[in-house]
């Protein structure tokens, strides 16, 4: 089997490496963050610009299992206004805040008291949301444990970035045969480095593909 053949029904069984990779990585972060900081739970949300949504990519705590893959319009409650104005927030009282949705946080079947949220930034782009839901000694979020979420986003935005690169990836290897191998062994290469200069010179060559591609 080529190794053309080969990427080509790992992208239509959806088993690239490089996304499976990014997924486990953003879980550790959430993982990390929730316990950190003792939440009941923790979440990253990604922005679908394609469909103007927030989509839930990881989650740890309460409805981790049940909520990857649900999708929110990206303007809805904290963490759309965390998303529209790229700040970061620490609110102690839910139910007295105006941009708190109810309803929203009803369909995860979790409603909180309190949270603290940062928006995922890469560059200039906002990909994201990274929060932490309630404390389990119900002590307060601190404006000052904001900059300790603000590291976790950091990483988290490193690995959506990477997990975007993946799946324009897999989109053109299912739209381009002769454009496979090439794309695929950019992809390969990134996924093996571990010199973060290198990785970045192979994320450009691989944006130089696509959009070419795209062209």
């Amino acid at each position: 089997m080529t190794d053309e053949s080969s990427y080509r029904e790992a992208v239509a069984a959806g088993m690239l490496p490089s996304e499976q990779s990014h997924l486990a990585l953003l879980q550790s972060i959430a993982d990390v963050a929730r316990a950190i900081f003792g939440a009941k739970a923790a979440s990253i949300m990604l922005l679908d610009s394609a469909t103007d949504e927030l989509v839930f990519e990881a989650v740890s705590g309460y409805g981790e299992g049940d909520l990857i893959g649900m999708r929110f319009p990206s303007s809805t409650g904290i963490a759309g206004w965390v998303l529209v104005t790229g700040q970061p927030i620490v609110i102690d009282d839910l139910q007295q805040d105006p941009r708190f949705d109810r309803q929203a946080a009803q369909r995860t079947r979790y409603v909180p008291k309190a949270l603290m949220a940062v928006p995922l930034v890469n560059g200039e782009s906002t990909l994201g949301v990274l929060q932490v839901l309630d404390r389990s000694d119900e002590r307060a979020f601190s404006l000052g444990e904001v900059d300790l979420l603000i590291l976790f986003a950091n990483q988290a935005a490193i690995g959506l970035d990477l997990m975007q690169t993946a799946r324009r990836v897999c989109a053109v290897a299912e739209r381009s045969e002769s454009a496979v191998a090439v794309v695929a062994r950019i992809a390969e290469l990134l996924e093996r480095s571990e010199d973060e200069i290198a990785s970045l010179r192979l994320l450009e060559a691989l944006e130089t593909v696509l959009s070419r591609l795209a062209s």
